[in-house]
């Protein structure tokens, strides 16, 4: 089933003390390099994938890219700007280092109007930590990701300040890759439950959803009101082998989940049954880095607004096809003027 596109009506967007949406997640530096030799393949990645290095590892990978670019990121950090860019509010908490990278990423987000709640990393926790992206000529993207200080959130990190105030609290996976941040992250649920915030997670990465499964499987049936997730993330949570089984699942758990399927666009389940949302035009892929993150953005701030999840899911449709016809996982063009002209918003 598939409908056109229908104008997200504009809502009362939230007042001045209150957040559309807070993430929590890895604050990384995203290290992005075109990649047409494939030097991925010999520095031992598996292609769109997300591969975890060491410390120790980081001066090999970094060495190995040739011309960069670098920004802040992290997948829920990049889906943060974006919903600042669609001109929300919003907050972000995650650990970064006292390091230049710590203050590259605090700066960057801050300038964009975005509330922090930010902890700092003692010593032997780590470096802020990164994320060496490779972009295949397919436009595939591969990750080498050292976590860091920003895989260091303990209990003790988290305040309900920002969430307290939020519309939505989203969660990203790749946080359940260290116990500490597991233990950060039912914290977090506890106090988006007590205040009345519906609770989002993305499920971040294949691998990650095969790591952690059981974790995911108990989060998505008890706390999770909103579910994130591409096709091949979906069918490995579930352990199925069709989205038809995948979306019968979460029916019975009663879950607001949208599934993206890249150039196929993106499946929502509602309550008359699932229903195709198609992806915007481009003339041409350039990066598929942040396409799920800027789609996130949209979904997310759509429905803090009030939108239903069909609507929703067309605004971050707009935003993922503004992502991806450039390098880089944070828009280039301005997404709130983007999506007025559309009649997103």
């Amino acid at each position: 089933m598939t409908t056109p596109p229908t104008p997200v009506s504009l809502r009362l967007k939230p007042g001045p003390t209150r957040l559309a949406v807070t993430g929590i997640g890895n604050a990384m530096l995203d290290i992005i390099a075109r990649d047409s030799a494939e030097v991925y393949h010999d520095l031992g990645l598996v292609k769109a994938s997300m591969t975890l290095i060491g410390e120790e590892q980081l001066d090999t990978f970094y060495q190995s890219m040739g011309p960069t670019i670098q920004m802040s990121g992290g997948s829920v950090a990049n889906s943060i700007a974006g919903i600042a860019a669609l001109g929300g509010t919003c907050g972000y908490i995650g650990k970064v280092a006292d390091d230049e990278f710590g203050e590259r990423f605090t700066h960057d987000l801050r300038t964009m109007g975005v509330e922090l709640d930010l902890a700092i990393a003692s010593p032997e926790e780590g470096a802020t930590g990164r994320c060496h992206v490779f972009i295949t000529d397919d436009a595939q993207r591969t990750m080498a990701t050292y976590l860091g200080a920003s895989n260091r959130l303990h209990v003790a990190d988290i305040n309900e300040r920002l969430i307290a105030r939020s519309e939505i609290t989203y969660i990203e996976g790749y946080l359940y890759d260290l116990p500490p941040a597991k233990m950060a992250i039912q914290k977090v649920v506890d106090f988006a439950h007590q205040h009345d915030s519906m609770v989002a997670l993305s499920l971040s990465d294949m691998f990650c959803v095969e790591r952690h499964r059981r974790d995911f499987l108990e989060l998505v049936t008890n706390h999770v009101d909103v579910l994130l997730a591409n096709e091949a993330e979906i069918l490995a949570l579930f352990q199925v082998e069709s989205l038809e089984h995948a979306f019968a699942n979460l029916d019975e758990l009663g879950v607001l989940a949208v599934v993206t399927r890249g150039p196929l666009g993106a499946d929502v389940l509602t309550a008359h049954g699932v229903v195709s949302v198609p992806a915007s035009e481009v003339d041409e892929v350039v990066d598929q880095n942040g396409a799920g993150d800027m789609f996130a953005a949209g979904y997310l701030y759509g429905l803090a607004l009030g939108a239903d999840p069909i609507e929703a899911a067309e605004l971050g449709s707009l935003c993922a096809g503004e992502i991806i016809k450039h390098l880089g996982a944070r828009p280039e063009t301005d997404l709130e003027a983007l999506a007025i002209e559309a009649g997103l918003l």
